[in-house]
């Protein structure tokens, strides 16, 4: 395999005879890259040849490891097929035992590892990415995917070319998973009543699990956009995006069910809307999650994110039942790493990925099984529906999650500016919106807390060229925008290199 380059031009003799793998691929705790689309004139930073490089430097690495037997899948695009088998050629270079599970979401292909003893994972996904990006969430100990350390292992020895070929390579086709999984990820639990559930799976690999799998809990499926298209022709599933959020309300409204379920392209998150049509972010229904496990498990810990919500720091019924909450870095790997070192009972992110350890979990992301337990929760209420529940939790106003377009080259260095211009403001006692601030957090980009706990924060995107921020006000909605409107806009607007904003409030 020769040493992968950074320089190829597509439709080239070049281009077909050498891998093509750019560094910034190599993200903080899984690979993405823009593998290109027909009609998309933006250049690939990957080819078929840099996938096989890939697996043979993943296979490499897993031998230091000691875990040469992997599982592999691949997510709903009409090219991840092939990059999987390329992977495979890769990985089987590398003289590993590959175990192919076919398409699947990123949670089966984690619970193949328990399944089959397997202890490492290639899972092909982009995720939520837009068609045209592809990537690899890998790990080696199961639960837990790659971290920084792991990733930058594996990017030196895929870009400098240090690949150990052994013999002794194989591929076992394994058939039979999706059953095993949803029997799995369902157990023996069962609605005592039935509710009527949207299921929305914006046309990606979800459909082809989450309809059967909450039948089997006894819920009211109705289904919305379940159908497998890998043109995603309405939009991407991703049910962080208002777009689908919408949809899903609409859908809610129309059908008079009692809430709706969103799952993002492969499967590791979950959204989710209440039965008056409003979406309550992922953060808000791991804080209900978070009161009703505690009251069964006393003194347990949660983690969640920096992008969560304050309310975690002040709710009453979690200091009742005395939990402990860690806010940590954003990301699943992260998450999921910090989840089992505290021995958490469950963690939480933003974005819709819930980590659930025994009795509820391996400790692995995985809608489905937050699915499960958002049924079981609401079927332990006594018929209060998810409204109810919401308008009992601290009074805040949070923003969605915002994204604007900054270079993968130059996002951490703005970063590291914009966390030291509001540690230098909160070291000086200046003031934000007339508040002073209390804490400025710098575990992952800036969380800066002011004086009544509305929060601003500001942190470089893990998979995409973007910055990502999120606002929110203990006093109104209107304090909220202006947060976003007179503070993170503005000092942001103050680098040249950030762009426009994906969505705003």
């Amino acid at each position: 395999m020769p040493k992968p380059r950074t320089d190829l031009a597509t439709n080239t003799l070049d281009f077909e005879m050498n891998p093509l793998v750019k560094a910034t691929g190599f993200r903080e705790y899984d690979a993405r890259w823009w593998f290109g689309i027909q009609g998309n004139a933006k250049a690939p930073e990957l080819n078929f040849l840099g996938v096989q490089a890939l697996g043979l430097g993943l296979g490499t690495l897993l031998h230091e490891y000691g875990a040469s037997r992997v599982v592999v899948g691949h997510d709903f695009r009409f090219y991840s097929l092939s990059i999987k088998q390329a992977l495979t050629i890769g990985l089987m270079q590398a003289g590993c035992e590959v175990l192919d599970i076919g398409l699947a979401l990123s949670p089966v292909a984690y619970y193949a590892q328990f399944a089959l003893d397997a202890p490492a994972v290639a899972m092909v996904t982009a995720s939520h990415n837009e068609n045209g990006w592809t990537g690899v969430k890998m790990g080696a100990q199961k639960p837990l995917t790659f971290g920084p350390d792991e990733m930058g292992k594996l990017r030196d020895i895929v870009l400098s070319g240090s690949f150990v070929e052994r013999p002794g390579g194989s591929l076992t086709r394994i058939e039979g998973m999706r059953e095993r999984y949803i029997a799995d990820a369902v157990g023996d639990f069962k609605l005592s009543r039935q509710i009527k559930v949207v299921v929305a799976c914006g046309n990606g690999a979800a459909g082809a699990y989450a309809p059967d799998a909450l039948r089997r809990m006894g819920a009211d499926v109705v289904e919305m956009d379940c159908d497998l298209d890998w043109t995603f022709p309405k939009y991407n599933p991703n049910p962080e995006d208002e777009e689908m959020l919408h949809a899903m309300a609409e859908t809610v409204r129309a059908t008079g069910a009692e809430l709706a379920l969103g799952f993002d392209g492969d499967g590791d998150r979950c959204g989710v809307v209440d039965d008056s049509g409003e979406e309550i972010f992922a953060d808000k229904i791991g804080l209900l999650l978070a009161r009703d496990m505690s009251a069964l498990h006393p003194n347990a810990t949660f983690v969640v994110d920096v992008k969560s919500t304050g309310a975690y720091e002040i709710d009453p019924v979690l200091k009742a039942n005395g939990a402990k909450v860690d806010y940590w870095k954003t990301g699943h790997s992260y998450i999921k790493r910090r989840t089992n070192e505290l021995n958490a009972l469950a963690g939480f992110e933003k974005s819709g990925h819930f980590f659930l350890r025994a009795p509820y979990g391996r400790g692995y992301d995985d809608a489905l099984v937050a699915a499960r337990v958002i049924l079981a929760m609401l079927d332990r209420a006594g018929g209060a529906k998810l409204s109810e529940m919401k308008q009992k939790l601290p009074l805040t106003w949070t923003s969605l999650t915002m994204s604007a377009h900054c270079g993968d080259e130059v996002k951490y260095g703005v970063i590291d500016r914009v966390v030291a211009d509001y540690v230098a403001l909160a070291a000086s006692g200046g003031k934000i919106l007339g508040r002073s601030i209390r804490d400025v957090n710098t575990v992952n980009g800036a969380r800066v807390t002011l004086e009544d706990g509305s929060f601003v924060l500001v942190r470089a995107s893990s998979n995409k060229p973007e910055l990502v921020v999120v606002v929110e006000s203990t006093v109104s909605d209107a304090d909220m925008r202006a947060l976003f409107h007179e503070e993170a806009k503005p000092r942001l607007s103050a680098f040249s290199e950030v762009g426009h904003y994906n969505q705003t409030v």
